[in-house]
């Protein structure tokens, strides 16, 4: 049964290949299990969204997400809420534009219909073979920038300076539970940065789950004050198992209060999120499969169809469950280099994500300054593509750069891309490269969409 739906001897590979891959991309990305929730919630700031129903709903629709692209794609990649979309949501979406949480999934869900319907007619595969391969490269990079600058700021490495906006934490004049929650965090990316150099299987989890132990013991000895801190690392099992969170979010989407919000609000919304989500997820995509060296030499990847329309079913159902939008993760390259080369891989990984649930107690307990190092890491990962940009062409590399740098400094994934596309398309007119570059109609479309975008929005 397994030969047929996955085809094992086509690709070189066997079952007992294909199941510790699985267990190896489970195990380097599972830190989203306790990144998403902190996250999604920014920290307790968004306020009646409960974290462990977050955690229930990351598990559960990576599980959804994952098994639909074993089975759609027959493709070693894994799928889970998204590092970059999730703090898009609440720090973007909900936070800064003052949008109510329920309100906020009901346009992942809606965008998650538009891109099902957009994945069923090959717009989404059109727009990823429209992207240079510069560009491509660039959008993995900036994200990768963007997430690790994103778990600096959530340790309190880096925190915010009126002067040079931001700047690194004096030690010598918060030592106190911050300055204590910086330096762990210090310490975790060291730890982590060690295992990854070592080689050691879910490096990433365990430099999480390290850290964190070094949390729970300077709570223990009074180093760490949790009341100044307005939360504990310790986790806690008084109340057992809480299955029941996950009624706190699912369904949520269906029950947004549109009373104070004019429908032209939600349209800018929903669109906002379909900008974010189409290019965030083709980005990551195409970092999984530059990195898992499965583009063609056109720069294509094959099957691409089943994968879009896998993270599309999958933003929707998880929209439902409660969680931002689901996408492929850069670390299913993780398995690829253990040998993976099918849908058992991913069938593997998530059917481990269901299983985690039962892990709950422990992943809600792990604080921010313990996932941060995770971040810091995936970052580098992500950043490993820069050197497939051709920096002795400079209408390749100026471009790429620009959209590198946006996206940190704009605090936004979609700008980025916006910025990247844009100045591709305007530098190959204006230099006159049209005829060597040969860019695709929905480049110039593309272009005029964002410039629009600017413009009227």
């Amino acid at each position: 049964m397994l030969e047929k739906l996955f085809k094992l001897k086509e690709n070189k590979t066997t079952v007992k290949t294909e199941v510790i891959a699985g267990i190896t991309t489970f195990m380097t990305m599972a830190y989203i299990l306790a990144v998403n929730p902190t996250t999604m919630t920014a920290g307790g700031l968004v306020e009646g969204l409960n974290p462990s129903g977050v955690f229930m709903a990351t598990a559960i629709s990576a599980c959804i997400g994952t098994l639909l692209m074993a089975f759609l794609a027959n493709y070693p990649f894994a799928l889970a809420p998204g590092m970059g979309l999730n703090a898009y949501f609440s720090y973007t979406v909900v936070l800064g534009m003052g949008v109510d949480w329920r309100i906020a999934l009901l346009a992942v869900f809606v965008e998650g219909i538009i891109f099902i319907l957009l994945s069923l007619t090959n717009v989404r595969e059109a727009i990823f073979n429209a992207i240079p391969l510069s560009l491509k490269s660039a959008v993995s990079v900036g994200i990768g920038l963007f997430i690790a600058f994103i778990g600096l700021q959530n340790s309190g490495i880096v925190q915010g300076n009126s002067a040079t906006l931001v700047d690194l934490i004096s030690f010598k004049e918060n030592f106190n539970t911050d300055g204590i929650a910086a330096l762990l965090a210090l310490i975790g990316i060291i730890i982590t940065a060690v295992l990854v150099i070592k080689k050691v299987k879910g490096g990433i989890l365990l430099g999480i789950l390290t850290t964190w132990l070094l949390g729970v013991v300077c709570q223990l000895t009074g180093l760490f004050d949790s009341a100044a801190a307005g939360y504990s690392v310790l986790p806690s099992f008084k109340d057992g198992l809480n299955l029941g969170a996950i009624g706190d979010v699912f369904g949520q989407v269906f029950k947004a209060d549109f009373s104070g919000v004019k429908i032209t609000d939600f349209i800018v919304v929903v669109f906002a999120f379909l900008f974010v989500d189409l290019f965030d997820t083709l980005g990551t995509l195409i970092g999984v499969a530059t990195k898992a060296d499965m583009l063609d030499k056109d720069g294509k990847l094959p099957r691409i169809k089943g994968a879009l329309l896998a993270d599309a079913i999958g933003t929707t159902a998880g929209a439902v469950l409660g969680t931002s939008t689901v996408t492929t993760y850069v670390e299913s390259a993780s398995g690829v280099t253990e040998g993976g080369r099918t849908g058992l891989t991913a069938l593997t990984t998530g059917l481990l994500f269901l299983a985690a649930i039962f892990l709950s107690p422990i992943f809600i307990a792990i604080p921010s300054f313990a996932t941060a190092p995770a971040l810091v890491i995936v970052g580098f990962y992500m950043l490993g593509n820069v050197v497939k940009i051709d920096f002795n062409d400079m209408s390749e590399a100026i471009p790429a750069f620009l959209a590198i740098i946006a996206m940190p400094f704009t605090y936004s994934i979609s700008e980025g891309i916006a910025i990247g596309i844009i100045s591709y398309t305007v530098l190959t007119l204006v230099t006159g490269k049209t005829k060597e570059k040969k860019l695709s109609i929905l480049m110039y479309l593309l272009s005029l969409l964002f410039i629009a975008n600017y413009i009227f929005l």
